[in-house]
């Protein structure tokens, strides 16, 4: 029995040793809708995330109610009648980043590929990004847009030129060893 342990515990940490994995704890994600009544931009600083290097896993964790609008009014209406907060805390993306080599240093070509789940949907994504191989730190970045419909997220009527029907999203995270 001890040697079923042994040769267990020794598998167990060849594989933690092997994998690349590493954090961020302080990612960036903002958005942007161009209204054709007013532009409104907000942002989110404190977004955590994971990233294995090996197998190209990640996963990220959004609270809504952490991004910060240049008002506060807009912040308020953006949590209760938009995003519902309350009822969504928090948006997630689960997936994988495909066509990162992590023992080449520099700048590299990859898309992010998965499920990103908000307002209570869950959607298959694929959007383009770029990841940078940096002293040991690895720099990923991706810009693409999001339709609302896609996620249930409403328009009043009565405000539909106050707010684009799509938005352009950022997502920037510097990921240290974990």
């Amino acid at each position: 029995m001890r040697k079923y342990v042994v040769l267990y515990l020794f598998i167990l940490i060849s594989g933690i040793l092997n994998a690349q994995r590493y954090t961020s704890e302080k990612g960036h994600i903002t958005f942007f809708s161009d209204a054709t009544i007013e532009d409104i931009e907000a942002e989110n600083t404190i977004v955590g995330s994971l990233f294995n290097a090996t197998s190209g896993e990640v996963v990220y964790i959004i609270k809504i109610r952490d991004f910060v609008f240049d008002k506060a009014l807009m912040r308020e209406h953006f949590n209760e009648k938009y995003m519902e907060s309350e009822k969504y805390p928090k948006a997630t993306f689960q997936g994988r980043v495909v066509g990162f080599k992590p023992d080449i240093i520099g700048a590299q070509k990859v898309r992010a590929v998965g499920k990103l789940s908000m307002h209570g949907v869950v959607r298959d994504i694929d959007v383009p990004g770029s990841a940078e191989n940096v002293n040991g730190k690895i720099h990923m970045k991706s810009k693409f847009i999001m339709k609302l419909e896609d996620y249930n997220i409403k328009i009043p009527t009565l405000v539909w030129q106050n707010i684009a029907e799509q938005i352009e999203v950022s997502v920037d995270f510097i990921y240290k060893p974990a």
